[in-house]
């Protein structure tokens, strides 16, 4: 496994322009995120607040980091201070949790939200319903700590392309409605956040404008 030349390998397929890589570090050690960190990858993603905190105390401050697995509530404080962006925000009350913590430290996250475009119930999101009501509300904006700068969603796990291509075009329809619409000073349809290692080229087909990918970057993990 060469770290190095599988980054090369992955970003000669994306556009640099349009299509950020998000190297999903979860269950790698700190010196494995630093050999990648060293071939030039500045963003990465992480699953669990235990983790990501960990990781970020020893590594150097240039890292951008994302949250991209589920967030607790009680688990904000820890990543308030610096996380560059939340992929995973699944509902309203997690929003107003993010807001709460974010307003202690004087930031503004920005965060992604979450929409439920699979298969499996156990993946979590909004549903689009909930999504638009979402948008709309009046109890957002009175969220001053909280940037919403578009939307993340995970496929359904299944080697059937077309049902995957079916999910990815849901979500960049959302994506675009959005735009067109909705968006204001507080929502701005920047980043669609799809794709990862099994299924990225196709979220490239469909305009995503964040891969989140890991063992294609660092190889098979071990989650013992």
């Amino acid at each position: 496994m060469n770290i190095s030349q599988n980054l090369q390998k992955i970003r000669s397929f994306l556009d640099p322009y349009t299509t950020k890589l998000i190297a999903v570090s979860k269950t790698y050690p700190s010196e494995t995120v630093l050999e990648a960190f060293h071939a030039g990858q500045t963003d990465f993603g992480e699953n669990k607040v235990q983790e990501l905190v960990s990781k970020y105390e020893v590594l150097p401050k240039t890292i951008r980091w994302h949250l991209i697995g589920h967030l607790q509530t009680n688990k904000i404080k820890y990543i308030v201070p610096f996380i560059h962006l939340i992929h995973s925000v699944d509902s309203f009350k997690l929003l107003k949790a993010i807001n709460k913590e974010a307003e202690k430290h004087n930031r503004v996250i920005n965060c992604l939200l979450q929409i439920h475009i699979a298969r499996e119930e156990t993946k979590f999101g909004f549903s689009e319903e909930e999504l638009f009501q979402t948008i709309q509300s009046e109890e957002l904006k009175a969220l001053k700590h909280i940037q919403i700068l578009g939307l993340m969603g995970m496929a359904s796990n299944t080697d059937d392309e077309s049902q995957v291509k079916k999910e990815f075009q849901h979500i960049q329809n959302l994506f675009q409605q959005i735009k067109a619409t909705m968006e204001t000073d507080q929502i701005r349809m920047e980043e669609l956040s799809i794709g990862m290692s099994s299924d990225y080229k196709l979220a490239c087909e469909s305009g995503s404008t964040m891969v989140r990918i890991g063992s294609a970057i660092f190889g098979s993990r071990n989650y013992q």
